[in-house]
């Protein structure tokens, strides 16, 4: 009789917002961009097969090229991204306190650098 009635209710769930952000990284963003850099890699690689199955066929070969030269500048946007996200948590600070694989954002309270707070250079 419970199995029913829990088909019926409405269960709410309730989590912060560091939780939803991991959730967010990993089960979106890092998926996305995984498949995204294994398709690129496969374009290449189509391109390639293309290129040297039918050398004699010009057209071919053509295509082939394209192929290889997208499927490359694909690799490199999503190392791009990669390096982008990597200088991203380094400045800001946050290098350690994401991990997706856990499922874990931990942030500390950020206080921004102001005159009265910044060491001054030594001498």
């Amino acid at each position: 009789m419970d199995f029913f009635l829990s088909l019926f209710s409405v269960n709410v769930a309730y989590a912060d917002f560091d939780s939803f952000l991991g959730n967010v990284n990993k089960l979106i963003i890092n998926p996305i961009i995984g498949f995204l850099f294994a398709l690129a890699v496969v374009y290449f690689l189509w391109g390639v097969f293309q290129f040297l199955h039918d050398a004699e066929n010009e057209e071919s070969k053509t295509t082939g090229k394209s192929h290889m030269m997208w499927g490359v500048v694909g690799i490199t946007i999503m190392l791009g991204v990669w390096t982008i996200l990597g200088i991203l948590t380094k400045t800001l600070n946050i290098d350690g306190q994401i991990n997706p694989e856990n499922n874990t954002v931990n942030l500390t309270n950020y206080t921004p650098p102001t005159p009265n707070n910044l060491e001054r250079p030594r001498r």
